[in-house]
């Protein structure tokens, strides 16, 4: 027999978890919010004390769907930057990605930022804001990453960086919240619309000679 099929085995036990966060997925595609340890579970296959055994409680789970959807997201956002573009157009096209991200799972994206009102009794005290916030700073790290990279922004180039990339970060979470809820515009108009708002400094400063252009 492959050693890697063995249960005990390193591969098999990581095989085994991503199984499980695809149960969890169909579950909370399904629920959104409400999902629950339970649902999951019967999902699987499996009951509640294994799922336990795995994630520890509905936070280990949570935190574990979050990093599988913060890294896919992350990977179309560099994408999206790094197109072979004009600067304006990848600025455009990196906030649609985003809003495209949320519009296609809109019951994944509120279950990572929203939590459900009638949440089962056992898991009340569940926070979301608590991981969530964590989840967002990540997203300004990596944008504020790419603009130190790529954009010459001169002293304190580093720290302004920082701040445009959380305050863009910031920018596009709001106000996809704000659009996913009430659809006020098509996903096009937004993005026009934060583009606008965003193209101030941000046309003019020229790259950085030693960075990939942006």
């Amino acid at each position: 027999m492959d050693t890697t099929q063995q249960a005990g085995e390193p591969g098999a036990a990581e095989r085994r978890r991503r199984e499980l966060l695809e149960a969890a997925d169909r579950v909370v595609l399904r629920d959104g919010p409400k999902a629950s340890m339970n649902a999951i579970a019967a999902e699987a296959g499996i009951t509640k004390p294994i799922l336990y055994r795995h994630f520890g409680d509905k936070a280990g789970l949570y935190q574990a769907l979050a990093v599988r959807h913060t890294d896919a997201l992350l990977d179309s956002l560099r994408a999206a930057l790094d197109a072979p573009a004009e600067r304006r157009s990848r600025v455009e096209s990196t906030l649609d990605t985003y809003l495209a991200a949320i519009e296609a799972r809109p019951q994944v994206y509120r279950f990572l930022m929203h939590p459900a009102e009638d949440s089962h009794a056992a898991e009340r005290g569940f926070d979301v804001g608590l991981h969530s916030a964590p989840l967002l700073r990540r997203l300004g790290e990596e944008l504020a990453q790419v603009i130190g990279e790529r954009v010459d922004l001169g002293p304190g180039g580093e720290r302004l960086a920082r701040i445009w990339g959380h305050g863009i970060v910031g920018m596009m979470h709001a106000a996809g919240d704000w659009w996913l809820g009430e659809r006020p515009c098509e996903r096009a108009e937004l993005v026009a619309g934060l583009t606008d708002l965003l193209w101030g400094r941000l046309a003019t400063a020229g790259n950085r000679e030693d960075g990939p252009g942006f």
